[in-house]
This record gives structure tokens, sequence and C-alpha cells, in this order.
């Protein structure tokens, strides 16, 4: 069967993932090695992601607000567990001014800053110091604020809105009274993150706690949802950390309780970011392109006229248009429909594999004979084909389709979902008790899915030791699992008695 890709996720997923990002016009290279230009296509599913998460943050009790670009290098020397963990990738400016000088533009010498700024990698450290002068009694608390923003972190290794240099995102922080605050706080954003990726982006996840060596710089716990890419692989799609009093403590974030003491305020941060929609593509995407789901659709119906230069193309636009007007007036996931009538000026079947290449849920095709008969072409995005191969075109009555178009929409929402679903849960194996069995396990095939195992949460040099021969076989620990079952033998790891189950699998 020939695709829309030159490229099937069977021959290479590496270059079918990067064939989707540029056939879907999603994005393309900048220019500036690891930072991209999202097209609007791309765009409009972060904008679509970006409003629905913010629905849910803001429904939490959460303000937006924003922090600046550039933080003092000072603030994080402060906290030095938190710029280990980022120094080899903070980008610094040291000068304020360019010159002339041999015909080539450099920094000049006399405009050199009195102290570096990095560009912001993530503020918990910026924030922190805005929360010491908001903070000063227990009535001040808590503060929950989230922003959107860009962040920078110098990755040597990039690909397009999986690992870049400059993304997009949203980080939340907050500041608490007391440890059970801070904790509930963490454990309710996990579960905002959860939620919004079944349930918006049809991504089923595995929501847990992060083993020690996977914690985020300076937080005492950090929880994850992990998501398995059809190649096996796993992606952190979303992280909340308990920091306790780490921040607070570098920061001077303190308060006076009801008791008349002073106390160091319990923090958290949390984040998500256009590495989500990376991992759209790659659970979603098939050998002809995007898949969008529904929700995150900027366009969840195209309305495509077989246009041919005669006198009965105002006809085919009008009945278009009059169809878009329909759709538009009617309701799916508690917003309206967003149709669109494709007016360029191309052929359509140039402009149906364009649409179905970036995943569009639902194509409508329109021509000569469907505007006789009353009619409409349809091409459901999660059923291309049919089962001899042939493009799956269904002609329907236009009022059949127009009454059935949200239901249609839903369908499709639920079919990736469940698609996408059984995929995770078949590759899982929970059946791997030695080290040996481990190794074979994911020696066995090029595209493996995780392995749950038996954990005995090892520190100092017995954990060193396992991220090594972790490290020697390509994987790494994902996290361990809210809804596993009860550890009862011993780790594969250690040999110690296990205490808990944890994942593990290659990643991105």
């Amino acid at each position: 069967m020939k695709h829309a890709l030159s490229v099937t996720r069977e021959q290479d997923f590496s270059a079918w993932y990067q064939a989707v990002v540029s056939e879907a016009d999603m994005a393309e290279e900048s220019g500036v090695r690891g930072c991209m230009v999202i097209r609007p296509w791309g765009y409009g599913i972060w904008e679509r992601i970006q409003k629905l998460l913010d629905d849910r943050i803001k429904a939490t009790g959460h303000e937006n607000c924003y922090f600046p670009l550039f933080i003092p290098l000072s603030y994080f020397e402060k906290e030095a567990e938190h710029v280990d963990g980022f120094a080899k990738e903070m980008a610094v400016v040291t000068h304020h001014r360019l010159i002339q000088k041999d015909g080539k533009l450099v920094p000049d010498p006399e405009a050199k800053l009195e102290e570096p700024l990095v560009v912001r990698p993530t503020s918990e450290t910026v924030i922190g110091a805005a929360f010491s002068r908001w903070v000063q009694s227990w009535r001040d608390l808590p503060v929950l604020i989230n922003q959107w923003a860009n962040v920078v972190r110098w990755e040597m290794r990039t690909r397009m809105f999986l690992r870049t240099s400059e993304f997009l995102w949203q980080e939340g922080h907050t500041a608490h009274a007391t440890v059970p605050e801070a904790l509930e706080e963490t454990m309710k954003m996990l579960e905002v993150y959860r939620s919004f990726a079944e349930e918006c982006i049809a991504l089923p996840v595995v929501a847990g706690e992060k083993p020690e060596n996977e914690r985020f710089p300076g937080a005492v716990a950090t929880y994850s949802i992990e998501a398995m890419m059809q190649d096996g692989k796993a992606l952190q799609a979303g992280t909340s950390h308990f920091l306790g009093t780490t921040f607070s403590a570098a920061q001077n974030i303190k308060f006076q309780n009801a008791e008349g003491q002073q106390e160091l305020a319990q923090t958290t941060s949390w984040g998500m970011s256009t590495r989500m929609i990376g991992g759209l593509i790659m659970v979603h995407g098939d050998d002809d392109g995007l898949r969008v789901p529904p929700r995150v659709a900027p366009y969840q119906v195209v309305v495509v006229p077989m246009l041919r230069d005669t006198e009965e193309d105002a006809a085919i636009l009008d009945y278009c248009s009059a169809i878009v007007a329909d759709l538009n007036r009617l309701d799916v996931f508690r917003e309206p429909v967003r149709a669109l009538l494709d007016r360029r000026p191309a052929k359509a079947a140039t402009k149906r594999w364009g649409w179905v290449k970036k995943g569009a849920p639902i194509v409508i095709e329109v021509g000569g004979r469907d505007l006789a008969a009353s009619n409409v072409s349809v091409i459901r995005r999660d059923h291309l084909y049919r089962e001899d191969g042939k493009l799956n075109s269904a002609g329907v009555a236009r009022g059949d389709f127009v009454a059935g178009a949200t239901a249609m929409l839903e369908e499709i929402q639920q079919t990736l979902f469940d698609q996408a679903s059984a995929r995770l849960h078949t590759n899982i194996n929970r059946d791997v008790a030695t080290l040996d069995a481990l190794k074979a396990y994911f020696d066995a095939s090029a595209r493996p899915g995780w392995a749950e195992v038996q954990w005995a949460k090892p520190t100092g040099e017995a954990l060193d030791k396992v991220i090594a021969w972790l490290k020697g076989e390509k994987l790494t620990l994902r996290n361990v699992p809210m809804d596993a079952i009860a550890a009862d033998g011993t780790c594969i790891f250690t040999g110690d008695k296990a205490v808990e189950r944890v994942l593990v699998g290659r990643s991105y």
C-alpha cells in the first residue's frame, strides 16, 4: 500500500517522526541549532493544549503571572544542587552591547555586565525571590501561581518538540504553610496532568514517583506521568515536584505562623511543555502523517470543495459555506465545533492529502455530484483505509453528516485513546524477575516496551551501581506506578527485599 509519507514507522521510526513534523507543517529549523519555528498548525495544537490545560490549572485556584527571562546568576548560586543540575545547560548573558571591530560585530569590552544573567532554564530561583517578598505571615499562604513562558536549556542532541534548546511550557509554583498542604498540591497537579493527557490528548499515561536519581534538582520528591511511544520508548510528559524547604531556605521564604513563630514555607513546582506535541505525534501518528485528537485539533472538520473553474464552482462554495456554518453552530466537548472551508486555489487531491498528513480528524470533500445529491464525502482520519486498501471515503447525506458530526468527533477521540491504551498495557512486561531476564527482554527486540520490576529503593553506592548498569544497557528508571501491585519479592538489581515496583525502559 502506498502511503502519504515517503518513510514508514517500521522502516525508520526516527526518520518517520521527522517526516511527520515536516509534511504536517508542524515546525521547521530556525537557523539556530536546537531552536525551531513552530508553524501555524503546530502552534495551533499548542494553543489548544494551552487553553485546555490553563482552564484546568485555574480551576484549581491558581493565577497566571509572568517573571523575567533573565535571572541573576547569584540566584542560582544560593542553591548548590539546583545549579549543579542545570549548569551544563545554562545560556549566559555577559554583555549588553555590540561594537564593530575588523568588520565584525563583537561584544563591547566596556559593556560587560556586573553580574552575568542566566537565560531562564526554569524559574524556581527568581520566583522564590519574589515569594520571599510576598510572604510575611501565615495569612499570605498559600501562594498559587502559574506562568506560560519559554525556557532555554542548551541541549547537545536536539529533536523538534522532543528536545530543543528553547521550548514553550507552563510552570506552576506554590508556597504553603505545611508539608501536608504542599504534598496535597503536588499530587493534585499530577492528577491534573494525568487527566489532561488522557482526556484531551488521548494519551494514556502511567503516573508515579520518580526514583531518587531522577528527581528534579533540589526536589524532595518528583512525580511524573510517563507515556509509551509507538516504538516502545518512554516519554516523560509532565512532572510535579515537592520541593520542601530547599528553595525557601535558599531564598529566605519565611512566614510568621499563627503562634508567632518564624517558619520556612513548603514549596512545589510543576510543568508541562511543547514536548507533549512530540508525544502526540509518536503515539497517534501513522504512515500517512499525523492524527490529531479532536479536542486539541485547531480544526476538527475541514471541508474541501472540488473546484474545476466552471460556473458550478460558486454553487459548490456556497454549499460548502453552509455546511461549515451548520457545523460551527454545534457543540462538542462543551465547545463550538471548529470547522474550516479550505478555499485555496489548489487541486482537491492536493488539499485532501495535505489535511490527511496534518491529521485533521474529519475531512469532507464536496464535488458536483455531491452538490446535486445533497451529499458529502467523508474521510475519517482514524479509519483512513478500507479493508481492500482503498481510501475510506464514504458518501453521506449532508443532513445526516451534520446531525452525527459531534458523535463522530467523540468517537474519533475515544478510538485514538483506546488504540494507544491497548498498546501501552500490552507492552509492559511484569514477569521479569532477574537481571539477566531484564537484559534479555530489552535485547530481544529493537522496539521493546517497558518492564515493571521489583525495587528495593537502593541509595548511595548501591544506587550508583544500578544506574551505571542501566546506562550501559541504555535503560532508565521511569517511575514507581501509583497503581502497581505491592512488592512481594526481591529487588532484581540488589537482591534485597523489594519495597515497591519500578518501570524500566528506554526513553526520549
